[in-house]
Protein backbone atom coordinates (compact mmCIF):
# COMPACT_ATOMS: atom_id res chain seq x y z
CA UNK A 1 0.00 0.00 0.00
CA UNK A 2 1.32 3.13 -1.19
CA UNK A 3 1.43 6.37 1.33
CA UNK A 4 -1.24 8.12 -0.55
CA UNK A 5 -3.49 4.85 -0.23
CA UNK A 6 -2.57 4.65 3.15
CA UNK A 7 -3.54 8.48 3.43
CA UNK A 8 -6.74 7.87 1.79
CA UNK A 9 -7.80 4.87 4.14
CA UNK A 10 -7.51 6.92 7.06
CA UNK A 11 -9.18 10.12 5.95
CA UNK A 12 -12.07 7.95 5.27
CA UNK A 13 -11.94 6.05 8.53
CA UNK A 14 -12.01 9.28 9.84
CA UNK A 15 -14.82 10.12 8.15
CA UNK A 16 -16.93 7.17 8.65
CA UNK A 17 -16.47 7.63 12.44
CA UNK A 18 -16.27 11.21 12.87
CA UNK A 19 -18.55 12.68 10.06
CA UNK A 20 -21.92 12.99 11.64
CA UNK A 21 -24.25 13.00 8.12
CA UNK A 22 -22.67 9.51 7.24
CA UNK A 23 -24.37 6.43 8.04
CA UNK A 24 -22.36 4.21 10.31
CA UNK A 25 -20.88 0.81 8.30
CA UNK A 26 -19.46 -1.40 10.94
CA UNK A 27 -18.12 -4.13 8.18
CA UNK A 28 -16.29 -0.96 6.61
CA UNK A 29 -15.10 0.63 9.25
CA UNK A 30 -13.44 -3.01 10.52
CA UNK A 31 -12.08 -3.41 6.94
CA UNK A 32 -10.08 -0.03 7.02
CA UNK A 33 -9.24 -0.86 10.06
CA UNK A 34 -7.66 -4.47 9.34
CA UNK A 35 -5.92 -2.88 6.28
CA UNK A 36 -4.15 -0.49 8.19
CA UNK A 37 -3.05 -2.14 10.77
CA UNK A 38 -1.57 -4.86 8.56
CA UNK A 39 0.42 -2.21 6.77
CA UNK A 40 1.71 -1.12 10.13
CA UNK A 41 2.55 -4.36 11.20
CA UNK A 42 4.62 -4.70 8.00
CA UNK A 43 6.34 -2.04 8.66
CA UNK A 44 7.29 -3.09 11.88
CA UNK A 45 8.28 -6.56 11.19
CA UNK A 46 10.60 -4.76 8.75
CA UNK A 47 12.53 -2.40 11.98
CA UNK A 48 12.43 -5.93 13.52
CA UNK A 49 10.24 -4.09 16.36
CA UNK A 50 8.48 -6.65 18.85
CA UNK A 51 4.52 -5.15 18.35
CA UNK A 52 3.24 -4.35 21.54
CA UNK A 53 -1.12 -4.86 22.48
Amino acid sequence: MTEIEYTHKLDELDRLLNDPDVEMQPAKVWTLLAELSARDLAAQQKLGVTPTV
